[in-house]
């Protein structure tokens, strides 16, 4: 009885605790300033989860934990000081020691920030 409740208890707490966990890891040569996930294909995009770091951004080579976010495929929208790009159907993948991350290279759909009023 005792192991059939530790198990319930696995299977449920298993993806909790798996969401919990997944992080970005910011493999880019800039600092992130905005990074938003949408379902892959939609334009529902969440929150800005820079809000979850304690200066709101992710420096180079920086991870950033990500809440309110399961497995799956995504599509990521993010930011710098310079340009805002967005990265179409990412694989967000519990269990691991990071969610995902993104490179420069990774970077192709990005338009130029406007610049600030004179």
């Amino acid at each position: 009885m005792i192991r059939l409740v530790i198990l319930l208890l696995a299977v449920t707490l298993g993806p909790a605790s798996a969401a919990g966990r997944m992080t970005f890891w910011n493999l880019t040569s800039n600092t992130v300033t905005f990074l938003s996930l949408a379902p892959a294909g939609s334009e529902a995009w969440g929150p800005n989860q820079c809000a979850n770091d304690k200066d709101g951004a992710v420096d180079a080579d920086e991870r950033l934990p990500l809440t309110g976010v399961d497995a799956g495929r995504y599509d990521v929208r993010l930011g710098d000081r310079t340009r805002s790009c967005v990265v179409r159907n990412v694989e967000l993948s519990a269990g691991k020691p990071y969610a995902f991350s993104l490179s420069d290279a990774d970077l192709k759909d990005c338009q130029p920030n406007a610049a600030p009023p004179k």
